[in-house]
């Protein structure tokens, strides 16, 4: 059996068609249909680095750890799969996960790094003019010096772009289709690939025709990165609906390119005998709460809801799943899918004692856990469901327990005061009911603090 997971960081529920979104998904729709689509997924620990920690640890991280570069005792996905002899790859432009002291590689045979998304220091020429105007807006106070700079290191990495195939998630495809080619001449099972797309993270200016494909008639200026923070001053509603359509665009790109993988797998025969997922990281605010982008640890349903679809070719195909599962339950399945024990009993290398030569390491035993659940059983029907309640936090700002009713944040600092809502009344989170439901709200602390003090380090 395979393992292909896609994810494509900061793609929004609410943007993909199958969960009822009006953005044009029809690759990403099909997969669904294929196997099964999970509608209440929920990040766990936010943002960006935290969750690839938790998807490559299996475990609940954000009571313990924020954003910060992997822990020598941590034993990741990849290198499970390597001490079970699979062949392995990881294909990415998220470029935090480039940064080498983050040591994303560890466990893949082959890691290839699609550079300059973002503000990733690509191309540095100082001699290359930028002009910065026509597609950002700075906020006039003092983070206009990183903002700016920022700005102009993206229009420098943008400035190669000639056709389509030179924006980022085309390159990352093609690079994971050419090593899909490479290694099944070889052997077409026991292989990992992890496809990691920054899109449809900001910057949002995807090419046309997905450029003009939702709001073709506007006028003004294109904000395809807004600073984050406060909306109010800072964009009008017409502008951030128009970036709000920049980014519908830039999922409508993303979901092209999804599809033009998917069906190259399919060509190859990888659908057999593989287990495929779509996913993404998070979500992205729009003004929701009065913020753009993540500009506050505030654990809302435009933030943490997210799409999962998981294809097995055995099991789950054409299902909707509509009870909680979250970013913690990806190791877990995937290890079931194989399987391998969820509590494993793993060989490591230790050297016999310090200042040892290699070949003087011994063989020991480490044994590691896991506080996601695999979500094999859904996909069959033995269950009907593996929790009652998601665990969400950005580390040491906020927590936030969320079932299918109700909803509660705590603030650490307690700059911004608890917060409850009805979930079966209010989805989007916009009229906080504590005054009236405190009891409940105390309950839901209470069974939160319990549920964090339950997990292992």
């Amino acid at each position: 059996m395979n393992i292909i997971v896609i994810v494509t960081d900061s793609m929004r529920a609410d943007y993909v068609g199958y969960l009822g979104g009006k953005t044009k998904t029809p690759n990403i729709d099909k997969f669904a249909k294929e196997g099964t689509a999970f509608e209440k997924a929920f990040s766990e620990s936010l943002p960006t680095m935290p969750t690839r920690t938790t998807w490559w640890t299996g475990k609940t991280n954000f009571p313990f750890r924020g954003w910060q570069q992997f822990d020598h005792w941590d034993y990741l996905l990849a290198e499970v799969l390597y001490s079970r002899g699979y062949t392995s790859a990881l294909i990415s432009d998220t470029y935090h996960m480039h940064k080498p002291v983050y040591n994303c590689g560890r466990g893949f045979d082959t890691v290839v790094w699609v550079r300059g998304q973002e503000y990733d220091p690509w191309i540095v020429d100082p001699k290359l003019k930028v002009d910065i105007r026509k597609l950002y807006r700075l906020r006039g106070d003092a983070s206009d010096a990183t903002w700016r700079s920022h700005a102009e290191q993206y229009i420098r990495n943008i400035s190669v772009r000639k056709k389509e195939e030179d924006y980022q998630i085309p390159k990352v495809m093609k690079e994971a289709m050419l090593w899909l080619d490479r290694i099944t001449q070889k052997q077409k099972d026991n292989l990992f690939l992890w496809v990691d797309c920054f899109d449809p993270h900001e910057p949002w200016d995807p090419p046309e025709p997905f450029w003009s494909m939702y709001d073709p008639g506007y006028k003004g200026l294109n904000i395809i990165d807004p600073v984050p923070g406060p909306v109010k001053g800072y964009m009008t509603e017409e502008e951030v609906n128009h970036t709000k359509a920049l980014y519908a665009g830039e999922v409508s790109f993303v979901d092209k390119w999804v599809g033009i993988f998917l069906d190259h797998a399919r060509k190859l025969g990888l659908f057999e005998n593989s287990v495929i997922m779509h996913t993404t990281d998070h979500g992205e605010p729009f003004g929701e709460h009065g913020i753009i982008r993540k500009a506050a640890p505030w654990n809302y349903t435009e933030l943490v809801h997210i799409p999962w679809v998981i294809y097995h070719p055995e099991i789950g195909k054409g299902k909707r799943i509509g009870s909680i599962v979250q970013t913690t339950d990806l190791m877990p399945t995937v290890l079931d899918a194989l399987k391998i024990p969820a509590t494993l009993e793993l060989p490591f290398l230790a050297p016999a004692k310090t200042g040892t030569f290699p070949q003087d390491e011994v063989m020991g035993k480490k044994i590691i856990s896991m506080d996601g659940k695999s979500l094999l059983p859904l996909l069959k029907g033995e269950v009907p469901k593996i929790r009652d309640f998601a665990l969400i936090g950005h580390a040491f700002q906020s927590h936030t327990i969320r079932g299918d009713d109700w909803s509660y944040h705590l603030y650490i600092d307690k700059s911004k005061p608890s917060e409850l809502f009805d979930l079966k009344q209010d989805w989007w989170e916009q009229k906080n009911v504590i005054d009236n439901n405190k009891a409940l709200a105390n309950d839901l602390e209470k069974t939160m603090e319990n549920a964090i003090a339950s997990l292992s380090k």
